[in-house]
């Protein structure tokens, strides 16, 4: 059978329970979160994508990770939330998709993952306006992010770049200012302004 043909490009962010700067990026996952264990939800809003014929632009998802140490030490639980306004051949396209099934760049990713919690289907209001950034999904998930201004370039973030993350290699440093996570057995609550966070364009392929 031949591979499915597939690409996916829009923005992202996220939101994760370490304090600001997370450890991951520059110790290639081999540090332990600043709390022990990682508690993260990745949203994603799509501009342009299809699965083989099946169109997805316009889309919402967001995936839910769990790893109870470092992330490179694997083990981790992932659900996926997915916009309830997509079709069911959608819905399996994005799971396909975010369980690297299908190739690209989760793909790297599937070896970590000892347990995908399932798929949910639910209304995800995804904004970003600047340098800000939420998402809301009614009573599972209600974070923001802000990102952080650099002085060499007012109106743009200070970036980590070259970094092993299967979204993209240059992410904008942010910092949570809310974040309410409860979904797939992961809860997690925070509005200190200390909790670490990312953005960045995303354009994924097989």
């Amino acid at each position: 059978m031949a591979a499915s043909k597939w690409h996916l490009s829009g923005e992202y962010f996220e939101a994760c329970n370490c304090d600001f700067l997370c450890p991951c990026l520059p110790s290639n996952m081999a540090a332990k979160p600043t709390t022990g264990e990682c508690k993260v939800a990745l949203a994603f809003h799509v501009a342009q994508g299809h699965f083989d014929d099946e169109a997805l632009e316009g889309l919402n998802f967001v995936v839910v990770m769990h790893a109870p140490s470092a992330m490179g030490e694997g083990n981790m639980t992932v659900g996926l939330i997915v916009d309830e306004r997509a079709s069911a051949a959608q819905q399996q396209a994005l799971g396909i998709i975010v369980t690297g099934q299908a190739g690209g760049p989760m793909a790297g990713l599937a070896p970590l993952i000892g347990k995908f919690a399932g798929i949910e289907a639910k209304p995800i209001r995804f904004e970003k306006s600047g340098m800000s950034c939420s998402v809301v999904v009614p009573g599972l998930l209600d974070q923001s992010i802000e990102g952080l201004p650099s002085a060499a370039n007012p109106g743009e973030p200070i970036v980590i770049d070259n970094v092993a993350h299967p979204v993209n290699s240059r992410l904008a440093l942010a910092k949570a200012t809310r974040a309410h996570l409860h979904a797939f057995g992961v809860d997690w609550d925070d509005t200190t302004g200390r909790a670490n966070g990312h953005y960045a364009p995303f354009a994924w392929q097989a």
